[in-house]
């Protein structure tokens, strides 16, 4: 059985960083494709990034590209989440997921993903 334990979320100024991880178990993330979708008050859960079995392939919501980075360390069996230049609107509940295949049907749709963590609050303060 998967399991995904979100941590890292935290209250930030505008501007400021967090590092979200993600630890998984009963699934290596070396052959588990994964992402983080977040999810803010009264509206829909909305991807923020994914990433590849190797590790060399990244994907990104056009409103974090540049700002957050999508990372794994397969020996720590973990997926990070680094957030730069953190804005207001980034405030949500962001989760991690992972698909049940080696390969997602559709990386951008979290219907697609049959695992989540738990997830972690981020508040950013103007």
């Amino acid at each position: 059985q998967v399991q995904l334990v979100d941590s890292g979320g935290g209250l930030v100024q505008a501007g400021g960083s967090l590092r979200l991880s993600c630890a998984a178990s009963g699934r290596t993330t070396s052959n588990y494709p994964m992402g983080w979708f977040r999810q803010a008050p009264g509206k829909e859960r909305e991807f923020v990034a994914a990433i590849g079995l190797l590790g060399s392939s990244t994907y990104y919501a056009d409103s974090v590209k540049g700002r957050f980075t999508i990372s794994k360390d397969n020996a720590k069996n973990t997926v990070y989440l680094q957030m730069n230049s953190l804005k207001p609107e980034d405030t949500a509940v962001y989760y991690c997921a992972g698909c049940s295949g080696y390969v997602c049907a559709d990386r951008y749709d979290y219907h697609k993903y049959a695992d989540w963590g738990q997830g972690t609050q981020v508040t950013v303060s103007s």
